[in-house]
C-alpha cells in the first residue's frame, strides 16, 4: 500500500498542473491585460475593508472610502467588528506610480462612521458621501447615530506636509433609518438624492440646501424588507431609476415628477429567479438610448447572478450573461459601468477561479454580447471580494477595490485598489 506522503505528493502534483492549467486559462481570457495593485491597505491612518469604488477627476486622480482603519475609537462601536471609524482618501499620479493621501478620518459618534458608499463631486468640485453609523440621532440599529451626509472640502490654505487633512462639515444626520451603501446624485439645481433602508422601511429621499441647513424629502417609500442598496439614477427625461431587492425578488422601478411629487412605477419585476437572477444588489446605469442595464447576484441559469438590459419603452428583459457558480450569492453587488464603445464592466464578489471574485467585460457582437474575464482575484496581495464598481480612464485604463486580501493588520487582509492596463 501507498504511503500517505506519496499520496499527499501525488495530491499536490495534481492542484498544481491544475492550477497551471487556471493560469493558462485566466491569461488567454484576459488579453494580455495588465494587473497592478496601486495600494495596499494597512488597518492605520490609510483605513481597511473598502466596501464601496472609486471615482475619478477631470486630472485622472482616484478618490474613496474605507469603511474601517482609521481612528480607533468607543465613537465607532460597530457589530462583530473592530471599533474604527473609517477613512476618506486620494490616490494621485505621481510620475508613473500613485501617490496616497488620507483626505479624513471619521471621528465616530455625532461626526459618522464607516462610511460604505462612493463619494461623489458637487457643482461646486467639493466631494459629498454617506457614513452608516453616527450623527448621534435615534436609531433602529446602532447606539451612536444611524449615518450622515457629510462634505468634504480642501484646506484654504497649501499644505506644507504630504498628509493634509481636508475640512469635513455634517450637512445631513439621519434620525430613525440610515442611508443604503449606494451612491448620492446631484440634480442640476442643487439637491441630492439617495436611498435609505433599516428597520422602518426602506425610502427614496432628496436632500435640499436651504439657509438652515439641508432639509430631507422622502419621495417614495417601500414596503419593509426591501432593500435599496445602491441608489438612485437620472435618466434624460429627468426620472429616477433603481433596482431593489429583498422583498419578493427584486426589480427594477422608476419615479417620475409630477407637479410638487414623485409617482412610483414599476418597470420590471423578477419572476424567475432561474432564468432572471436574484437581487438586484448593484443598482443600474443607462445607455444614451434609455435602455436600462443591472445586475443580480444569485442564481440565474448558471446559478451565479446575471447581467441583464431592459429595452427602453416596453422594458423588456434580455439576458446578457449568466454568471457559473454553485455558492449562494457570488454575482455583481456593484453598478455595472459602460465605456464610450457600449462594453459593460464590473465586478464579482465572488465568481473567478479562485471564488475570490474578477472583474469582468460584457461586449456587444451581431452575435449577442460576448463575456471577457479580466482577472481572477486570488486572495492574497492582489485582494479580494471586491464590491467595487469600475472606473475608467481616458487611456482606457481600469481602477476598483478589494475589500478583503492584500496585507496589514486585518484578519484576512485590508483591502486594496487595482489597476487594469490593456
Amino acid at each position: 500500500m501507498r504511503s500517505k506522503q506519496y499520496r499527499s505528493s501525488v495530491i499536490a502534483w495534481l492542484a498544481s498542473l491544475a492550477g497551471l492549467f487556471i493560469l493558462l486559462a485566466t491569461a488567454v481570457a484576459a488579453q494580455a491585460q495588465t494587473f497592478t495593485v496601486i495600494h495596499t491597505f494597512t488597518g492605520g491612518d490609510d483605513g481597511a475593508a473598502p466596501l464601496a469604488g472609486l471615482i475619478m477627476d477631470r486630472a485622472g486622480d482616484l478618490y474613496g472610502t474605507a469603511s474601517s482603519g482609521g481612528l480607533v475609537s468607543s465613537n465607532c462601536e460597530w457589530p462583530l467588528s473592530a471599533t474604527q471609524c473609517g477613512t476618506a482618501f486620494q490616490l494621485k499620479h505621481a510620475g508613473s506610480g500613485w501617490f496616497f493621501t488620507p483626505l479624513y478620518l471619521f471621528q465616530g459618534g455625532s461626526d459618522g462612521y464607516r462610511p460604505a458608499a462612493r463619494m461623489v463631486f458637487g457643482t461646486n468640485g467639493l466631494l459629498y458621501g454617506t457614513t452608516l453609523a453616527g450623527g448621534g440621532y435615534s436609531c433602529s440599529y446602532y447606539t451612536q447615530g444611524c449615518g450622515i451626509v457629510f462634505q468634504l472640502r480642501p484646506p484654504a490654505n497649501a499644505c506644507k506636509t504630504a498628509i493634509c487633512n481636508w475640512n469635513e462639515t455634517v450637512i445631513y444626520r439621519f434620525d430613525g433609518t440610515g442611508p443604503e451603501s449606494g451612491p448620492l446624485v446631484f440634480d442640476q439645481a442643487g439637491n441630492l438624492y439617495g436611498t435609505a433602508g433599516g428597520g422602518d422601511g426602506s425610502y427614496v429621499y432628496d436632500l435640499s440646501p436651504g439657509s438652515g441647513g439641508w432639509t430631507q424629502n422622502v419621495l417614495s417609500f417601500f414596503n419593509n424588507g426591501d432593500s435599496l442598496y445602491n441608489g438612485v439614477v437620472f435618466d434624460a427625461a429627468g426620472n429616477l431609476d433603481g433596482a431593489d431587492a429583498g422583498a419578493g425578488y427584486g426589480g427594477v422601478y422608476q419615479l417620475t415628477h409630477s407637479g410638487s411629487g414623485w409617482t412610483f412605477h414599476r418597470l420590471f419585476d423578477i419572476t424567475d429567479i432561474g432564468a432572471e437572477g436574484l437581487d438586484p444588489l448593484g443598482g443600474v446605469i443607462l445607455d444614451n438610448a434609455g435602455n436600462i442595464y443591472g445586475s443580480t447576484a444569485g442564481y440565474g441559469p448558471n446559478g451565479g447572478g446575471t447581467v441583464f438590459e431592459l429595452s427602453a419603452g416596453t422594458w423588456n428583459f434580455n439576458l446578457l450573461y449568466g454568471f457559473s457558480s454553485n455558492l449562494a450569492f457570488p454575482g455583481p453587488e456593484e453598478s455595472l459601468t459602460m465605456d464610450a464603445a457600449g462594453n459593460l464592466y464590473g465586478t464579482t464578489d465572488e465568481d473567478g477561479a479562485y471564488a475570490k471574485g474578477n472583474v469582468f467585460k460584457i461586449s456587444p457582437s451581431s452575435n449577442g454580447w460576448i463575456y471577457t474575464d479580466l482577472y481572477d482575484f486570488t486572495g492574497g496581495s492582489d485582494g479580494a471580494y471586491p464590491v467595487s464598481n469600475v472606473v475608467i480612464d481616458a487611456q482606457g485604463n481600469l481602477y476598483g477595490t478589494t475589500s478583503e486580501g492584500g496585507a496589514g493588520s486585518c484578519q484576512y487582509g485590508c483591502g486594496t485598489v487595482w489597476e487594469i492596463t490593456p
